[in-house]
């Protein structure tokens, strides 16, 4: 089983890709292609990414069972004691929700105690 995910990619490499794969959701490609195939569609999706991103997620015969490749994205794979994670930058770590943030001037209590939980 192969899948492959584009973002922000070119219209014509996701009509490259669904000659051999079937995209079951926008930039989602699922298929069972041969080794060969896969590593030439691969190929092809790096040379034909431009400014979007790619991740590539394939069957393996590893301790995980399958194995991934990523094409300018900001999470890389990493190798941990024979199991691959995913690295994120700092930055994505988390994102701040609306009760980080101090409330606006002019609020009244209730909705300062509704919207934030404090008084």
């Amino acid at each position: 089983m192969t899948v492959i995910v584009l973002t922000n990619c070119p219209a014509g490499l996701r009509g490259l890709l669904t000659r051999w794969l079937l995209e079951i959701s926008a930039g989602v490609f699922v298929g069972n292609p041969s080794a060969r195939i896969r590593d030439l569609l691969w190929t092809e999706v790096q040379q034909h990414a431009g400014q979007g991103r790619a991740l590539l997620t394939y069957t393996d015969n590893s301790e995980q069972g399958f194995t991934f490749r990523t094409h300018d994205h900001a999470w890389h794979p990493v190798d941990h004691e024979g199991i691959t994670l995913i690295r994120r930058p700092e930055s994505d770590t988390r994102p701040q929700s609306s009760t980080d943030k101090d409330p606006r001037p002019g609020w009244s209590k209730a909705a300062k105690r509704r919207r934030f939980g404090r008084g």
